[in-house]
Formats: structure tokens, C-alpha cells, sequence
């Protein structure tokens, strides 16, 4: 069978958790990148959280337009399939021991496969294409995200730590910005 372009998960599925979903799709290889957007009725900023913990791209709280879903799965479907720019020159980007690949949509750490979700590798791609430069939150979510996200900034600041998580020599390449933003330096550490 195959595999789905997008998934939208209600955290409330008869018989099933949604999170429990979103675990499983994120811990299998074979759908780990399918972009996935959470539903919920329950808008407290720490359900949202939770969702985006477990590598939820989106998520809309009930109630919301039909217009609105559409909406952002179009956002999340063209930026999941459209290849980033990173710069003039095709290929493959090397920062330190970090290799991004936007014609395959791979990175590689150390040459290990680094299994990244859709949202993760354009704001990786985003934070190559700009190095060097200070990107406050709201900046990040408008241009990686593709639309006013109402979810609030925290959005940003987790995806960063799945990022520094998943690629350690992020964690002193990639900058925080104390009460604005993110910058990943011009060029990584010694030790990245």
C-alpha cells in the first residue's frame, strides 16, 4: 500500500489516541517523513506541546473552519514537496559533519542517516539558507510555516530542540537568541 502524503490526527480517535499515532508513524522509517497535523478540542497550550513532542508538524484546535484545515494542509503539503533553496549552487550542503541533500530531501550526520520530519528539514534547510543572520520566532513561523500560525512561538522553540536533539552539533551552532530568536552561525564550531 501507499503511503500517505499528509496525515491529519485527531487526538481523539474512537478506540485509538492520536498521540499514540503520531508515536508510531514518527518511530517507522517508512512514514517517519509524512507531515502530520494534530486535531483537537482541547486548545491548552500543553496539548499542543505534547503533540509537537511527538513530531506533529501542525495543529489546529477545535473549532476551526473546513477552509482553515484546507488551508494549511496545502501549506504543509507544498512546503513538504517543494525543494528547498539553499542557495545558487545544486546538491548536496555541508555544514561540519552535517550533510543536507535537497534533490533527495536526506540528511546524514557523520554519514548515519538522520531521520528528520518534513517541518524539521525546512527549518534546517531555512536556517543553512540564512546563517549567520538573527531569525526572530515570528520570522521562522511566517516563512517556514507559511501562514500567521496561531499556535504561538513555542512551536519554533521545540521544533529547534528536536532539531538539536536529533543533530548534536547543532547545539552550539545553532544560537538562541535570548527573548527574540535563533541564528545558526556562518560556519559550525570546531568540535561540529
Amino acid at each position: 500500500a501507499k503511503a500517505p502524503e499528509l496525515l491529519v490526527l485527531d487526538l481523539m480517535l474512537p478506540g485509538a489516541d492520536g498521540l499514540e499515532i503520531c508515536r508510531a508513524v514518527r518511530a517507522n522509517a517508512a512514514t517517519a517523513h509524512i507531515p502530520v497535523i494534530m486535531l483537537t478540542a482541547r486548545a491548552e497550550e500543553s496539548e499542543r506541546i505534547v503533540g509537537l513532542e511527538l513530531g506533529a508538524d501542525d495543529y489546529i484546535a477545535k473549532p476551526f473552519s473546513p477552509n482553515e484545515l484546507v488551508a494549511r494542509v496545502r501549506a504543509l503539503l507544498r512546503r513538504a514537496q517543494r525543494e528547498p533553496v539553499i542557495g545558487p549552487t545544486a546538491g548536496a550542503i555541508t555544514y561540519g559533519s552535517i550533510v543536507v541533500d535537497p534533490e533527495r530531501h536526506t540528511v546524514a550526520l557523520n554519514g548515519e542517516a538522520a531521520t528528520l520530519t518534513a517541518k524539521e528539514f525546512l527549518l534546517l534547510s531555512y536556517l543553512l539558507a540564512h546563517r549567520g543572520r538573527v531569525l526572530s520566532r515570528d520570522t521562522l513561523l511566517t516563512d517556514v510555516w507559511g501562514y500567521r500560525y496561531t499556535g504561538g512561538t513555542r512551536t519554533v522553540d521545540v521544533h529547534v530542540r528536536r532539531l538539536r536533539e536529533k543533530l548534536p552539533p547543532l547545539g552550539d551552532a545553532l544560537v538562541t537568541v535570548k527573548q527574540f530568536g535563533y541564528k545558526l552561525l556562518e560556519h559550525p564550531p570546531a568540535s561540529a
